[in-house]
């Protein structure tokens, strides 16, 4: 009986020979107007801070029949006045109440129990309040502070790993290439107004972390090649080296979006900030590690010579 062998499926050719180099000044006319247009938006319209940084009060309501949106929003504005937003939060019974800080004397516990029984004398049915978290301007400072922390010691961390790793010519691009990253993440904050709270940090630390993962499978093919064609000018290694780790960046960045896209559709507003920055990270991260990381090396003019790993060998 005869065995049937299948050939695997190449959904993109393994090396597709493009002149990413020719590009390389595109790439950085493109990367510097991106970088300018966010730092105007961040100056101009700013982020869409949330509770968790501004401060306020947020109240997850589950009622028992489907609320007027429009009704609770105008009742709440006469009993609080304050900024307040309210959505829908998962299912149509499910409301997410947001109030603003209050800058007056009065304290947000007292803002809370006036919510609550306004939301009372409204309802036809029984109400259940699932979480009320209650948020100070202090503790939104020391947030805003923690993530700027956190951001800034994850790419210096990653750039001191790449250093030891490789050369700091690919530590400076890495690192260089993740604070591209990071900024017009932002600016797509900036952009969208999607609303910039906890999550939000969580999705651009993930974003440096899925982009630092591309740039390292291109460095390290680089630095093969640096030991396999001692003669071949720079800026056609990095062609080669970007060509031969080009499906495999697809098929990563592919497989990537459809989860994240599976989020964005079916996730709830509860992580759309989240899933729309990566989203949008995914791609810019993708683009960043060719058209960024790379190219810096020839901005740097690095140098041929042995690694760091290749002295440690001898």
């Amino acid at each position: 009986m005869s065995s049937l062998i299948i050939a695997p499926i190449k959904l993109f050719p393994d090396n597709p020979k493009i002149k990413f180099m020719r590009l390389g000044n595109f790439g950085y006319v493109l990367s510097v107007i991106a970088i300018i247009l966010t730092v105007v938006l961040l100056c101009t319209r700013g982020l869409n801070f949330g509770i968790d940084f501004t401060g306020g009060t947020l109240i997850e309501v589950r009622f028992e029949q489907v609320p007027d949106l429009s009704l609770l929003r105008k009742e709440l504005e006469k009993t609080v006045p304050l900024e307040v937003t309210i959505q829908r939060f998962g299912s149509a019974n499910d409301v997410l109440i947001r109030v603003g800080l209050d800058k007056t004397k009065t304290s947000q516990n007292d803002i809370v129990e006036a919510i609550k029984h306004k939301l009372s004398s409204v309802s036809q049915g029984g109400i259940q309040y699932r979480r009320t978290d209650v948020v100070g301007p202090k503790v939104g400072d020391e947030l805003i502070k923690a993530g700027a922390l956190a951001l800034s010691l994850a790419i210096v961390c990653i750039g001191a790993y790449v250093w030891f790793r490789f050369e700091y010519q690919f530590s400076v691009g890495v690192s260089l290439a993740l604070l591209h990253d990071a900024v017009l993440t932002l600016g797509f904050f900036s952009l969208t107004q999607l609303e910039f709270n906890l999550s939000s940090v969580a999705a651009v630390l993930t974003i440096v972390g899925y982009s630092v993962n591309d740039s390292v499978v291109v460095y390290d093919r680089i630095r093969e090649n640096l030991r396999r064609f001692k003669k071949m000018k720079m800026a056609d290694l990095i062609d080669l080296s970007l060509n031969e780790t080009f499906s495999r960046t697809l098929l990563t960045s592919s497989t990537t979006l459809l989860a994240v896209i599976a989020l964005v559709w079916f996730g709830g507003p509860v992580i759309r900030s989240f899933s729309m920055a990566m989203l949008f990270g995914i791609v810019i991260g993708t683009y960043s590690s060719i058209f960024v990381g790379g190219t810096l090396l020839l901005l740097f003019d690095f140098k041929r010579g042995e690694t760091t790993e290749a002295v440690k060998q001898k």
